[in-house]
């Protein structure tokens, strides 16, 4: 009673205060200060509120978010700790949006998953065939009746300087019956061709929480859960923290029973559901469900040699092997589009978009002449009529990427030719980019990746020419040992205190696993480039937005900053053979290789990664 009368007679003071003269003023002090500290205590919980002002939460909210909307991720976290006012404007859908576009993440719309109930092949196995690459430059010549043969790696090379004033030919079958022809197998059966395997549970090789209820699927995205589960895996990759699974191995029911030369991540429109495709030595290729490691396709006999390249696109596959073929599939009706039968040696490696396909070879004989040329041959897609032969490389063609605009070409000669994608045209060669052949490219223009038998990988920028190595040879900064990397680039101290929203509870914590990953980034000993290399030809690469990815024969992959080339991780243990072929995403790296093991390196492990895009 006596606390309520003192504070009816506080307000009429305060309300007629600002007539008080400075003697008045002197008064009231006087009076407070000779209450007992109890008293001052409890005066001071009513005064406080009445010197604080939330100016931002006083404001229109549309004005509020205009001001978060220049606030970095950290500290609209931390704004959200100050009131709920303040929580309700910094968890604002159109801000967290804002930044997950900025950084080209985006939420995956949910859809009913769909099985293909395959079964499997039985494959023949054969040691005379090509493993993907061809000799080098310096490499002796093979004579051109000889059977193909397992070699290391590189296709023979003969200098021809006619070839280099003709950098590109118009197709010898333009006006006339393509070369290309509806092969007489694609009438075959599909039990003939596609083997299927029982939906037996096996391991699963990917995130936590990949099936949610269904009904999920119709909730408002949570952008702000989407950037914090980014950033999460960002940081695993940069500290080196996964867990490793083995899709296959040796002897594994149901699997390739020889080497794996390629592999490919592939999300299929319609669904979203992600799977892999892998070809091999034993002549087939063989979709995966990554979830439970089943085989949900097998491809077989459509090739009579080793399955040296894939790629999938728009729900078709192209697949080129040592038998000369490139074949097309397609992949919703199940069944063989076209073989395509242009070259005359082992084809390297096939890429396609929705404008056209492009291939590359081993080499070949034109117009019954004994000198071996080496051509890159498009096509028109989806009708695939043959479009320009682009000739000029003097070893085999290992390695080509597309753009929508452009071609890039790599060989054993050791050069890279970029070419116009519509015209046929050579605009540039770039003469001994490795110091060894090339084995291996992947493309964003302007910037090229490659990977070289010299060991080295290098990024470059085709119109700049800068980028990095891991030779000192093209990189004088590659002894330089680098600092470490940092998670965020908003704030140096992100790195170490950095905020996360818990996904159950919406508790603010730590973006941080609860254990501790294998070595954290301000653990690693400062190393340069160039002591980080593989000890061995590097024979794919990948090329992500931050990320690149290398495999090489030394049995490891590596995972390296895109814009430093700083070695984040180096992903060991899990191959006792060669590594053919590599390929990630912002969840996993997989790779693949002689020991018949597709092993992945998963950074989502323990995460609901099912709304990420992959």
């Amino acid at each position: 009673m006596e606390m309520e009368l003192m504070q009816n007679h506080f307000c009429l003071v305060s309300i007629s205060f600002k007539h008080f003269t400075q003697r008045t003023k002197d008064l009231a002090y006087a009076l407070l200060t000779s209450l007992p500290r109890s008293r001052l205590v409890n005066i001071q919980r009513k005064i406080i509120p009445l010197l604080q002002l939330d100016v931002v939460g006083l404001l229109p909210t549309e004005v509020s978010l205009h001001i978060f909307f220049y606030l970095p991720p950290k500290t609209l976290l931390h704004c959200g700790l100050v009131s709920r006012r303040w929580r309700t404007l910094a968890d604002d859908y159109s801000l967290w949006k804002g930044l997950c576009s900025a950084k080209g993440w985006h939420w995956k719309n949910f859809l009913s998953r769909l099985y293909l109930h395959c079964p499997l092949s039985q494959p023949t196995q054969h040691d005379t065939d090509d493993e993907g690459m061809g000799d080098e430059e310096l490499d002796l010549a093979h004579d051109s009746n000889c059977p193909t043969i397992d070699d290391s790696g590189f296709a023979s090379m003969i200098f021809d300087d006619s070839s280099e004033k003709s950098p590109f030919l118009p197709s010898s079958s333009s006006g006339t019956e393509p070369r290309s022809r509806l092969s007489s197998r694609s009438t075959h059966s599909l039990s003939s061709v596609v083997r299927g395997c029982s939906r037996k549970p096996a391991t699963r090789h990917s995130s936590a929480a990949i099936f949610l209820a269904q009904s999920a699927q119709h909730q408002r995205p949570n952008y702000k859960l989407l950037y914090l589960t980014r950033t999460r895996l960002q940081h695993r990759f940069l500290s080196g923290s996964y867990r490793l699974s083995t899709l296959q191995s040796r002897g594994t029911p149901r699997s390739h029973t020889n080497t794996i030369y390629c592999l490919q991540l592939y999300t299929y429109p319609g669904t979203g559901n992600q799977v892999l495709f892998t070809g091999s030595k034993d002549r087939t290729i063989k979709e995966w469900d990554l979830a439970t490691g089943v085989v949900l396709r097998t491809i077989e006999g459509v090739h009579e040699g080793s399955v040296l390249s894939i790629c999938v696109f728009g729900d078709y596959l192209a697949s080129a092997g040592s038998d000369s073929n490139v074949v097309v599939w397609d992949l919703v009706q199940n069944k063989m589009v076209k073989v395509i039968d242009d070259h005359e040696d082992s084809v390297l490696c096939v890429r396609f978009d929705d404008t056209r396909l492009v291939s590359c070879s081993k080499g070949e004989k034109l117009m019954e002449m004994l000198l071996l040329h080496r051509s890159v041959r498009t096509y028109l897609f989806p009708d695939l009529y043959p479009q320009y032969i682009m000739t000029g490389h003097r070893a085999a063609v290992n390695a080509l990427s597309i753009s929508p605009t452009h071609i890039v070409s790599a060989s054993g000669d050791r050069s890279l030719r970029l070419w116009d994608a519509n015209t046929g045209a050579l605009l540039r060669t770039f003469e001994n980019h490795h110091s060894r052949g090339i084995a291996s490219i992947d493309l964003d223009f302007p910037v090229v990746l490659s990977g070289s038998s010299d060991k080295h990988i290098r990024l470059f920028n085709l119109e700049s020419t800068l980028g990095w190595s891991t030779s000192s040879e093209f990189d004088a900064q590659a002894a330089v040992p680098l600092p470490a990397t940092l998670l965020l680039d908003e704030d140096r101290s992100e790195e170490i205190t950095p905020l996360a929203v818990c996904q159950n509870c919406g508790v603010n914590g730590s973006i941080f696993d609860p254990t501790p990953s294998r070595v954290t980034s301000s653990e690693k000993p400062l190393k340069s480039r160039q002591q980080c290399a593989h000890g061995d030809l590097v024979r794919n690469v990948a090329l992500g937005a931050d990320l690149v990815v290398s495999g090489s024969y030394d049995f490891g992959v590596k995972v390296w900053d895109r814009k430093t080339g700083r070695l984040v991780a180096d992903l060991v243990g899990g191959h006792i053979g060669r590594i053919f072929s590599v390929g990630f995403d912002c969840t996993k790296v997989v790779s693949c290789g002689e020991d018949q093991r597709i092993c992945i390196w998963d950074f989502g492990y323990g995460m609901d990664t099912s709304f990420v895009t992959l």
